[in-house]
């Protein structure tokens, strides 16, 4: 069986206490119903979470800010959701792209996180040692630019809610086809594309506005996990650059989709 992190391998209580505060991360998290996460189920449709981060409220408000102070004091860990009230919590479901300015950032904490989706911009945080999204069930995927992390060595992630994970194998969503253009295309519908924005390929950099849009999935090893990983690449020669990922998962980068083939649940491997 593959390594991953396991969800036994749980943080301490008190950088769990730390990261949300004492018996709050329930009221400050949606319930994920996108698919069975304790039990092995038929292949399904499955969609990317269609919600819009609302930047007007005032949990967005605040998590700017302590981006900000995070940024100009150099911290090395960063535990935004503790700043917040139950209820901010609740009302942020992405990082702001002001992410990129956290460089001196080594440990980044998101235990119990109402998230759906990271932005790629979390690759600009190069010197990200250890990544802490744990117990944020509404996070199935991660986006390929993470891989930029290179000193990334720990994660602790919940891998029942990824997708394709090795313990009950959930379907991926699928993706749009590729396109030889973005022309007249709108790339800011989650619910269709998986980000909040597309700007760049995950894998060249080049800008998507110049060239097209190859989306693909596949599963990658980051830090102690291996995650699924969503690539935005701008030509199918960047889709064929991509790394072969570990045995045990989708031998090569796939367009999701119920009918993708993966292999065998290790549900009852999981005591």
């Amino acid at each position: 069986m593959p390594f991953m992190q396991d969800d036994a391998a749980r943080p301490p209580a008190a950088d769990r206490c730390a990261a949300v505060g004492e018996d709050e991360t329930t009221a400050a998290r949606d319930i994920c119903r996108c698919f069975d996460q304790y039990e092995v189920r038929p292949p399904h449709v499955v969609r990317f979470h269609a919600e819009r981060q609302d930047t007007a409220s005032s949990g967005w408000r605040h998590l700017l800010e302590l981006v900000e102070e995070a940024a100009s004091d150099g911290r090395e860990v960063f535990r935004p959701l503790a700043e917040l009230s139950p209820a901010e919590r609740r009302q942020v479901i992405t990082l702001p792209p002001t992410i990129t300015k956290l460089t001196e950032v080594k440990h980044l904490v998101l235990y119990g996180s109402n998230l759906v989706r990271i932005p790629p911009e979390i690759g600009a945080m190069t010197n990200l040692r250890q990544f802490t999204p744990y117990t944020s069930s509404r996070l199935h995927w991660f986006p390929y630019e993470l891989t930029r992390c290179r000193r990334l060595g720990f994660t602790s992630v919940s891998t029942r809610s990824l997708y394709g994970n090795f313990k009950i194998r959930p379907p991926f969503p699928r993706l749009q086809p590729g396109r030889a253009t973005v022309r007249n295309l709108v790339l800011d519908d989650p619910g269709v594309w998986g980000a909040d924005v597309i700007r760049s390929c995950s894998i060249c950099d080049r800008p998507i506005t110049e060239a097209g849009l190859h989306q693909a999935w596949i599963s990658l090893q980051a830090g102690t996990d291996t995650l699924p990983l969503l690539v935005n690449a701008c030509s199918p020669d960047c889709v064929a650059a991509l790394p072969t990922p570990p045995e045990g998962y989708v031998s090569s980068a796939h367009s999701g989709g119920p009918d993708l083939v993966q292999p065998r649940a290790d549900y009852d491997d999981d005591e």
